[in-house]
């Protein structure tokens, strides 16, 4: 019965949070429109707003994605074997952001909230003080010489392709495995980049020192510190509209577009099991216990007049190479998540924005970690304003060692106000 009132009261708090959230956004743009001017600007742009005085701009947009999912396990890894047919639907994301730049168009700051219950999830144990994970971006951006640009707070680390790109800008439903099982995710922190031109050449360039444990962890660094090192080379030139973070070629480069990207991380002492992300690992006297996780990044994004191709290899490591951690009973009470994967996809804007895609996806975790997996993915999508609004659908069959092979389906909407 203790449990039962609990609980309604925390959903009854939760609404309360996100009602209250909505209703300051909504006074705030009220009381701005005496003191800045509002610009008009077509869907998906989101609603923007300049100071009179010209001291700030600020764009505030809106999103969520409605997904549907169906699985079915193959009784002897045969399509004919068909059966426990699992559906339903979901709110995968529905997300509120700010972005915009305070005094000078040079100091730039993001800020990112998630509202659905998947978004806020994970944040029931002390490290997060049993609060919803509610804060996805908050951070500010100084380009204080030149083409160096230093920003600081909580933003993704610069690691995966795939990762990197927002995931309203995915060419399939949603990322892959490989990115669920290696990414590192956010991070709380400071970043340094830098971008630099050689004749046609563009080579971006960024180092992070962040906490190590992820987003919005709120007792400070429970292991070590993390450091990312992490170059795009663009040997082409520019992509249009910073397609090289973007799925699928919208723009239809009229030229050959390249990107190369090389990411190398380093959790010390890292106490979850995939870095920023996963269980907090505590031996029986509840302190944590760390190990420095390694993990290697190679990616490419080429565009050309609607065919999109990008590839991913990601290898994470064990400083000494034993995933493994036991306490002194000789138990086991974690796993570090390490192997190697690889990703591979490649698309055709057709006629009137349809797409046709196809992935595959290879992980291979190390021994007695997890089991190996591959992912053969079909994809359709039609872009009815690009990426801001659009309709998804993905099929795949899924091989998995150890275990009975699977078939899935998707299909989602996506709207970015």
């Amino acid at each position: 019965m203790l449990l039962n009132i609990i609980f309604i009261l925390d959903q009854k708090i939760n609404q309360i949070i996100r009602k209250i959230i909505l209703m300051s956004i909504i006074f705030a743009g009220f009381s701005a429109s005496s003191s800045a001017q509002f610009i008009p600007q077509k869907f998906g742009k989101g609603l923007q707003v300049v100071g009179k005085d010209s001291t700030y701009y600020i764009r505030f947009g809106f999103r969520f994605q409605s997904l549907y999912t169906g699985e079915w396990s193959l009784a002897d890894d045969k399509l004919s074997g068909a059966e426990d047919f699992e559906a339903g639907f979901l709110l995968r994301r529905s997300r509120f952001k700010f972005d915009g730049w305070a005094l000078s168009p040079k100091l730039k700051f993001k800020f990112e909230l998630g509202l659905t219950n998947r978004d806020i999830s994970g944040g029931n144990t002390s490290e997060f003080r049993n609060a919803p994970n509610f804060l996805l971006d908050a951070s500010v951006e100084y380009n204080f010489y030149k083409n160096f640009y230093i920003q600081v707070g909580q933003r993704k680390l610069p690691g995966n392709r795939e990762r990197v790109i927002s995931s309203g800008n995915l060419q399939f439903v949603d990322r892959s495995r490989l990115n669920s099982r290696f990414n590192i995710d956010r991070d709380l922190g400071m970043q340094l980049k830098h971008k630099a031109k050689a004749g046609k050449v563009l080579i971006n360039s960024t180092i992070a020192i962040s906490q190590g444990e992820g987003r919005n962890v709120t007792q400070g660094s429970f292991g070590g510190t993390d450091y990312t090192f992490h170059v795009d080379i663009l040997p082409m030139g520019k992509f249009a509209s910073k397609g090289d973070y973007v799925g699928a070629d919208l723009k239809r480069e009229k030229t050959p577009k390249l990107s190369i990207g090389l990411t190398y991380d380093i959790n010390k002492n890292a106490v979850r099991e995939r870095g920023q992300l996963g269980s907090f690992i505590k031996n029986s006297d509840g302190d944590y216990v760390g190990r420095d996780l390694n993990t290697f990044f190679a990616d490419l994004m080429f565009k050309y007049q609607g065919l999109s191709v990008m590839m991913e290899y990601a290898d994470k490591r064990a400083a000494d190479n034993n995933p493994f951690v036991l306490d002194g009973l000789n138990e086991e009470i974690g796993t570090f998540y390490t192997g190697t994967g690889f990703n591979a996809q490649v698309g055709y804007l057709l006629k009137k924005d349809y797409e046709i895609a196809f992935r595959f996806t290879d992980i291979k975790p190390d021994a007695g970690v997890s089991n190996d997996e591959t992912h053969y993915t079909l994809g359709f999508s039609k872009y009815i304003v690009g990426h801001k609004l659009k309709i998804q659908t993905d099929y795949s069959l899924i091989k998995k060692e150890g275990g009975d092979d699977a078939l899935l389906i998707r299909a989602q909407v996506d709207i970015h106000f």
